[in-house]
């Protein structure tokens, strides 16, 4: 009788335990079709693929110039004894060949995913914008974790370079349409600059942290484990991105407005003033990051871990510049253009200055000044971009974040080429001071932005054009969104900002009665 009373007590026991945990999944699948807390999670899962793109740039910075110098030495030796079987004479000669051939091949490797996202990135931003945000980030995952355990596993020059190659694909889907989903997702110009600035925070997080974590990882456990940690991580971000938006159920996109051309986006004189600052502010970081490492060993006879080490103390001023362009974006926000030229600047002279140090200790301050101003730039143009979009054309993200993204490929794709050409024909000295004097003297040419926050979108004309009579279902859709953001609302799927259609605020202004007389849409 004890017993049928003990497994009775025990049934009901598991089964309030199970019910109770019903409960709270239910409560969990409540939270996550909230809105707001759909967003947060969004974040999240842009912030971990940015984070993971860029660790994986980095990442083989300490890692691939050891190996391949290693994978060098064995086909010479094997060769030698090949060729040569008993001879013992002076390889000197041969052996100076066979480095200018592995730093070619370095700058090669290292600069193939940058050339392959610079030229698909037109393309991936276009197909963003007609399909959407969430399918494009699935695929640049996708890409991503099949190139990370490529390179885990890779063991000879050709499989590295497929690779790096392959990560340039990935990220051409999963930066931009990761970037241009926070643009969409935040409307607002404040939320919009907070939720980039921790983007951006995680951007310099991955770049600054990968070579120390890839140096101590290879150092005592082998290559395969750092790039097998990072394609679990991806791994993870994948799933959690199918579990939260759920991108092959969602039918939204089918209402999504068509976005203006990127081609059209890029003869814009704002955004082209945009992009190009964006190019000019990562030149310095991208030209010094393979150049730098020689000329301390060079200049100042620096240890091994000195070099790991050089780009981690400029994390913090980063996320410095990050957090301080945020607050006063949000206080001044028609000052965008001048923290940017500002950045450019403090740039400028931090490049100048790095030639001058002649310790380990002096060099930090100049790279965490060219860190700061990159901060400054990339928090307060960003955002400009996508108001840019909002207020001269139509409200999809995906082509004018491709654009940003191939501002960033070109510095980037240019630097392990370029860089050691400059510093072998001109020398150190003159690189930095010529990436210096660019960065000054494009600053004024932000100016050019400095009446953009007059630009205001029309959102009361677009509203009382659509409280009149909304023509056609898309038009009832968006109306009913709108009125539902006003009570604090928004429906789980794409949420679009208001001015969806490029509503020309200027031609409303000559035209207005001639559209309020007739169809808006056709």
């Amino acid at each position: 009788m004890n017993t049928d009373v003990g497994s009775s007590g025990l049934a009901k026991s598991a089964a309030v335990r199970l019910s109770e945990m019903g409960e709270r999944t239910k409560q969990l699948g409540t939270a996550m079709r909230d809105p707001h807390q759909q967003r947060r999670i969004i974040l999240v899962i842009v912030c971990v693929a940015l984070l993971l793109d860029n660790m994986l740039y980095m990442v083989i910075v300490p890692i691939i110039p050891d190996y391949l110098a290693d994978l060098e030495s064995e086909q010479s030796e094997h060769v030698h004894v090949v060729m040569h079987p008993n001879s013992s004479t002076n390889s000197t000669s041969q052996d100076k060949s066979n480095k200018d051939n592995l730093d070619v091949q370095i700058g090669v490797l290292f600069a193939s995913k940058a050339i392959l996202q610079l030229l698909v990135n037109p393309l991936s931003g276009t197909f963003i914008d007609r399909v959407g945000y969430d399918i494009p980030l699935l695929i640049g995952l996708t890409v991503m974790f099949v190139s990370t355990c490529i390179f885990a596993f890779g063991e000879n020059y050709a499989t590295l370079f497929a690779a790096r190659s392959l990560q340039g694909l990935g990220s051409a889907f999963a930066d931009t349409s990761g970037i241009a989903m926070i643009a969409d997702k935040y409307t607002e110009e404040a939320e919009r600059s907070r939720a980039l600035g921790i983007a951006l925070a995680f951007i310099s997080f991955g770049s600054l942290v990968a070579p120390p974590f890839g140096g101590v990882l290879y150092e005592f456990v082998g290559k395969r484990v750092p790039f097998i940690v990072l394609a679990c991580i991806c791994l993870a971000d994948g799933f959690l991105l199918l579990t939260v938006i759920k991108p092959f159920s969602n039918r939204t996109r089918e209402n999504m407005p068509v976005g203006t051309p990127i081609y059209r986006l890029m003869i814009d004189p704002y955004i082209a003033v945009v992009a190009g600052a964006l190019t000019v502010c990562n030149i310095p970081l991208a030209f010094l990051e393979p150049t730098i490492a020689s000329w301390m060993e060079t200049t100042m006879h620096s240890s091994q871990w000195e070099m790991g080490l050089t780009w981690l103390p400029a994390f913090f001023p980063h996320v410095l510049g990050v957090y301080i362009t945020v607050k006063l974006a949000a206080k001044h926000p028609h000052l965008q253009w001048f923290y940017g030229a500002l950045g450019m600047v403090i740039i400028g002279a931090s490049s100048c200055t790095v030639p001058a140090c002649k310790t380990f200790g002096q060099l930090i301050a100049p790279l965490c000044g060219i860190c700061f101003g990159i901060a400054l730039v990339d928090t307060a143009l960003l955002p400009t971009l996508a108001f840019l979009v909002d207020v001269r054309h139509v409200s999809v993200y995906g082509s004018v974040y491709a654009i940003a993204d191939i501002s960033y490929s070109v510095a980037y794709a240019m630097g392990p080429i370029v860089a050691g050409q400059i510093v072998h024909n001109l020398g150190f000295v003159q690189l930095n001071l010529g990436m210096g004097l660019v960065n000054v003297l494009y600053a004024p040419a932000l100016l050019l932005l400095r009446n953009v926050c007059q630009m205001k979108p029309s959102y009361s004309e677009r509203d009382n054009l659509l409280e009149e009579a909304p023509q056609g279902l898309y038009d009832t859709i968006k109306m009913e969104e709108r009125r539902a953001k006003k009570k604090g609302y928004s429906s789980a799927g794409n949420c679009l900002p208001v001015d969806e259609n490029g509503f020309d605020p200027f031609r409303a202004q000559r035209s207005l009665s001639e559209e309020s007389s007739g169809p808006e849409f056709l």
